[in-house]
């Protein structure tokens, strides 16, 4: 199973984070079934169990990461409204207070359906220019700055950042 660079962003982030470039490549993190396992249950609390007995929705997953990306770098949202469509919320209140349960049309779309719900949610609660694609020219990895000033720019400073801070030392060294 391979390494992912970046972890622990917000859910549909997170979805987005698990495609990326490495050394020529494209990796697919969810390509393996032991990544996709891991990534299911690192999201459980927000997707909810999902029983390994079930149709692997990595179908799903895929267009949904697909959609959210669209959303981010085009804002193109006819493909997430494709997975939105997959399922509703049945709104009702009982004896505990008022819930909330998702229902679809397939229970494989599950995880792709709240992905693309952790987008609305996110993009409704960031502050404005928060959800940011790293700076790195050849990344497409994205993330909430949840720094004080709000000036992050890099995925990671031990991989992006100091590329970045190579680059720039090395094109000073050669103006001068």
């Amino acid at each position: 199973m391979t390494h992912r660079p970046l972890t622990g962003e917000p859910l549909a982030l997170d979805l987005v984070n698990t495609e990326w470039p490495e050394h020529g490549r494209m990796l697919d993190y969810l390509a393996d079934p032991a990544g996709l396992r891991t990534w299911l249950a690192e999201h459980e609390d927000e997707l909810g169990p999902v029983d390994p007995e079930d149709r692997p929705p990595l179908g799903p997953l895929r267009h949904a990461r697909r959609a959210i990306r669209r959303a981010l770098e085009e804002k193109e949202y006819g493909e997430l409204n494709t997975v939105l469509a997959h399922g509703r919320l049945r709104l009702s209140i009982d004896g505990h207070g008022p819930a909330e349960r998702p229902e679809l049309d397939d229970p494989a779309w599950l995880p792709a359906w709240e992905a693309g719900r952790a987008f609305l949610d996110l993009i409704r609660t960031a502050p404005a220019g928060r959800v940011r694609k790293c700076d790195g020219p050849d990344c497409v990895l994205w993330f909430l700055d949840t720094s004080r000033n709000g000036r992050r720019r890099w995925c990671s400073m031990t991989g992006c950042g100091n590329r970045a801070k190579a680059r720039a030392h090395y094109t000073r060294g050669q103006a001068g």
